[in-house]
């Protein structure tokens, strides 16, 4: 199996992460504030209208950002579920999405952590439920070991000591415990329901069920969002944020499979409905390319 060399760095720095003690504690915190807020309204978090400004003056700086909405997003708790192209989307969807509620982001937690000035800004706003798991890039690091790339092995095996996964039955159980009190206390959740990065602008991957059920057991809309252009980014680029209309499903406190699958089949419809058919990057300059691609990765 041939991997890039680019891939093989990527899964090196994610060791890197993995490893980090300060980026370790920084999700453990998180997580435990998440739970503790549990029941109040009130837990040290910013106002979602300060968040939007600070964030507004970063994003609208570097970028030409244009918003569509095909339908006004609900005042009421919602889940946001957008496609997932860069490391920026949700630090993109925080300058649109209103104050109230206050929506918490659910992300990868060592891409959401691994730059100083994402950790400096996180820890500022609160709001993140970070979900650790393994990337694209270190599966096929991986698959590529064990099909005898004996130079791999090393990181290989280094991937499956240090990278931890949200996906053992505790786990679970404790980011839906996490997620039902959010929307118990009037907010809301915003998170990406391919589970990575996508490969291609106007392409999805199958969705996750995991983001449809909780929508599903708490009875709350989700609401679909296109994000276009943010795939490579450089200074003053157009990305739009294009708003589809509210999913709305009746409450299921134990979805069942096939339910689940019916859910995630109709929000995937949606968003591909959103997306461009034919997108084309623009001909044009792009200066900060390298560095702006780097400082959001």
């Amino acid at each position: 199996m041939t991997l890039s060399e680019e891939t093989i760095h990527r899964a090196r720095q994610g060791i890197n992460y993995a490893r980090d003690r300060h980026i370790n504690h920084m999700i453990e915190a998180a997580l435990l504030s998440a739970e503790t807020a549990a029941g109040n309204s009130n837990n040290g978090k910013i106002s979602g209208e300060l968040r939007r400004m600070v964030m507004r003056i970063l994003i609208y700086t570097l970028f030409d950002v244009q918003v569509e909405f095909a339908h006004p997003i609900p005042q009421e708790p919602a889940v946001i579920a957008a496609n997932h192209l860069n490391h920026i989307d949700p630090f993109l969807l925080l300058c649109e999405l209103p104050g109230r509620p206050f929506y918490h982001i659910l992300g990868d937690a060592r891409t959401l952590y691994n730059k100083c000035w994402k950790r400096l800004f996180l820890h500022f706003a609160q709001g993140v439920i970070p979900l650790e798991r393994i990337w694209k890039e270190e599966i096929a690091v991986m698959e590529a070991a064990k099909a005898g790339r004996e130079d791999l092995t090393n990181l290989a095996d280094a991937i499956g000591k240090y990278v931890t996964q949200s996906n053992s039955i505790e786990m679970m159980r404790r980011l839906d415990r996490i997620v039902q009190s959010i929307f118990a206390r009037g907010d809301g959740i915003l998170l990406f329901p391919e589970g990575r990065l996508g490969d291609t602008e106007g392409q999805l991957f199958p969705l996750k069920r995991g983001a449809v059920i909780y929508a599903l057991r708490s009875g709350v809309p989700i609401v679909p969002v296109a994000l276009i252009g943010t795939q490579d980014l450089y200074f003053r680029k157009k990305l739009t944020i294009r708003f589809g209309e509210p999913l709305i499903f009746p409450q299921s406190r134990r979805p069942k499979g096939r339910e689940a699958q019916a859910v995630a089949d109709a929000l995937q419809t949606s968003l591909t409905d959103l997306l461009p058919q034919d997108y084309q990057e623009p001909d044009e300059p792009k200066p900060l390319r390298q560095f702006l691609n780097h400082m959001f990765w």
